[in-house]
């Protein structure tokens, strides 16, 4: 008599922390890239001086930062996946907890530059669909990050003063790029409530933004002063201050370009008075800051400074010095501004190029994403 065995079927194997080991350690930092090649892109065709070709190189810049935000979402999306454990470490990481502020600027940065730049390879109308729908989904993110970051900052992170951070500013700052950027949909929108509601909604966006940095901003300064210069690999952290200046200017300019036919004439002539009268001391601070940074940068390149993802910081908050220059050059019709707005766009093409090359460099030597890190648990 034979007896019947019923095999079991084989146990399925639980998806392994060990699959796309090289994305162990991605963390939301990288977002940094696609906002600083966007910027490259946004703030290049909207300079008030443009020389023959700029536009055209600007528009493939543009098209490299579609396809670079296209990888980093879906490497995020497989370290969410595979790399669960490591990916809710980085939320309770005060040191990378505020990088998720990143991930709405980048969605932010490349929708404003497909709408001002993308236009010219795809058409206004997939341009219009593509802003609108990475504005929603930045301006989404951006005010989850600005509410949850600093909640988790309270009751989960372990921080002092003295642990004070440029960083911190991200997620905070994420909101006033969705109001800098917002402006560029009021006018394809119907005329009316719907114009009126996206133009006032970017200008709370703009203040939400604007006081919660004010809060922040004196404890990044204090730490600075009383607790002695950044470790040297933080160093380059420092020329993200200059973020909420700039893109507060642009901000507020874009704002009241848009707001002529959309709020009654005297909040609309009081939006370009603001333009000027805003503007040009915050920029008159962030030329002071990147004088400030740029010393401390120096003394840390002498004391052996090397490449980091931290090289970033180079190129987004500096781009938004160049829209914002570019702003009062509009508003004020002053050469200074505009030869401001330049120079700064040379300083930002160079810092893109420098961070470009090192991050390709740090890839393939296995140093930003180090394989051993990768496989370890």
């Amino acid at each position: 008599m034979v007896t019947a065995v019923r095999l079991s079927p084989a146990p399925r194997r639980p998806v392994s922390a060990a699959r796309f080991p090289a994305l162990r350690e991605l963390g939301p930092n990288w977002y940094a890239g696609v906002m600083g090649t966007a910027a490259v892109a946004s703030a290049g065709a909207g300079l008030p001086w443009r020389p023959p070709g700029l536009r055209a190189v600007c528009a493939a810049v543009w098209a490299f930062s579609v396809l670079l935000l296209v990888a980093l979402l879906a490497a995020r999306c497989l370290h969410w996946r595979h790399h669960r454990d490591r990916a809710r470490a980085q939320l309770l990481d005060p040191a990378a907890a505020p990088f998720y502020g990143c991930l709405a600027m980048a969605l932010l940065t490349v929708g404003g530059a497909t709408l001002t730049v993308g236009r010219d390879w795809i058409g206004v109308r997939a341009a219009l669909a593509v802003d609108a729908a990475l504005f929603t989904a930045g301006t989404a993110a951006a005010l989850t990050a600005a509410v949850a970051v600093p909640y988790l900052m309270a009751v989960r992170h372990r921080t002092g003063p003295g642990q004070a951070a440029p960083a911190w500013l991200l997620p905070l700052v994420a909101p006033m790029v969705s109001a800098a950027l917002g402006p560029l949909l009021v006018p394809h929108l119907p005329a009316g409530q719907p114009r009126a509601t996206l133009l006032l909604g970017c200008l709370a966006l703009f203040g939400a933004s604007l006081l919660a940095t004010l809060l922040m901003l004196p404890l990044v300064f204090a730490r600075l002063l009383t607790g002695g210069p950044l470790p040297p690999a933080l160093v380059p952290s420092l020329f993200l201050v200059l973020g909420p200046l700039g893109q507060s200017t642009t901000a507020v300019g874009n704002v009241a370009d848009a707001a002529p036919g959309v709020v009654p004439a005297p909040y609309g002539d009081g939006l370009t008075a603001l333009t000027v009268l805003y503007g040009v001391p915050v920029m008159g601070f962030a030329l002071l800051w990147l004088a400030l940074a740029t010393a401390h940068l120096v003394r840390a390149r002498r004391r052996g400074l090397g490449f980091s993802m931290t090289w970033w910081s180079f190129t987004f908050p500096v781009g938004t010095c160049v829209t914002g220059a570019t702003v009062l050059a509009r508003h004020t019709g002053l050469t200074v501004c505009t030869g401001l707005a330049v120079a700064l766009y040379g300083v930002l093409a160079v810092a893109w190029a420098v961070a470009a090359t090192g991050t390709v460099r740090g890839v393939a030597a296995g140093e930003l994403l180090p394989a051993r890190a990768a496989h370890g648990g």
